[in-house]
């Protein structure tokens, strides 16, 4: 006799039977998730924070010599020629040991300074007017070059090759100078996209420019040819800062979106750290591999430890 128990049990067992079936692991039909948040670096990387005297930090620069960071704050506005800008030295731990390393001369006044580059025992650092050079033991000045008469918009980067010249970038109007000796000339004009950030990559024999405003796409020229050429391209991102290569890739900050990415000629790209607010130009402490990221609004600049 069959009842309506019988009946009921029976339609479990199928729907069980269902949900067990549906529920299975079939690999052929498993799909890759999108990366998320979630898989990024999160709080526990951070290893430490410098803030204390800091005043609008724009750039950081890691020296692996005396394993120390330089910092450059504009202390006041990034356009005024108010000859208070100053160079922090900072220990790896985030200690400063010297607030005002380097600072103003008479002979070169410091504004504003920005991104900054290390040959030898020079440190070269863009600013308002032109590029200094300072001492990295000493912290003396010792030289200014006067880029005036070529009317810049914003210098703000810098790296140098292997033959010795000098790159600075100038975002407010779309070019690259060259720096040879004593002579300064315009290397690369009318970029498609305002140039930022600067970086010397000696594995690929080439420096490679990021793009500022709503440019996505990367730039690079050789040393010996001066002709920008198409490199990367990424789809997400923008305003992009500083850039380091790292780990046969690149390490770049985003202000679009406020995040470290790391890209790579294949085109590949991900987002590996999301920062606080706006990250500037940051530096790379190659011994620890470490990333330092300075906040211009918050007086602050956070070191990161990398997942490699």
């Amino acid at each position: 006799m069959v009842t309506k128990q019988s009946i009921f049990q029976s339609i479990l067992t199928v729907l069980t039977a269902i949900i067990v079936v549906s529920c299975g692991s079939d690999p052929e039909q498993q799909t890759e998730q999108p990366e998320t948040e979630s898989t990024m670096q999160g709080a526990a990387d951070r290893v430490a924070t410098i803030e204390e005297g800091l005043a609008g930090p724009e750039a950081i620069r890691y020296d692996a010599g005396q394993d120390v960071y330089f910092i450059s704050n504009f202390n006041g506005q990034s356009s005024a020629a108010d000859s208070n800008g100053y160079i922090a030295r900072a220990q790896p731990d985030g200690t400063i040991d010297s607030l005002k390393f380097m600072t103003s001369t008479e002979e070169g006044p410091l504004h504003a300074p920005r991104g900054m580059y290390i040959t030898g025992d020079t440190l070269y650092v863009a600013d308002l007017k032109g590029v200094h050079a300072f001492n990295t033991q000493t912290g003396s000045h010792i030289n200014f070059f006067d880029f005036t008469s070529f009317e810049p918009g914003f210098l703000n980067d810098i790296a140098v090759g292997p033959n010795g010249k000098i790159y600075v970038t100038d975002t407010g109007q779309s070019r690259v100078y060259e720096i040879d000796g004593s002579e300064i000339s315009i290397a690369i004009d009318s970029l498609e996209s305002p140039p930022n950030g600067i970086t010397w990559d000696e594995q690929k024999g080439k420096f490679l420019i990021a793009p500022w405003n709503s440019g996505e796409k990367f730039q690079a020229f050789m040393p010996d040819s001066i002709y920008a050429q198409d490199f990367i391209t990424t789809s997400s991102g923008g305003n992009f800062d500083g850039i380091e290569p790292f780990d046969g890739a690149y390490l770049v900050s985003s202000q679009n979106d406020s995040s470290l990415y790391l890209i790579r000629d294949s085109q590949d790209h991900k987002a590996v750290i999301k920062t606080a607010p706006e990250p500037a130009d940051i530096a790379l402490d190659t011994k620890r591999s470490r990333v330092a990221v300075p906040y211009i609004n918050l007086n602050r600049v956070d070191i990161w430890q990398l997942n490699e």
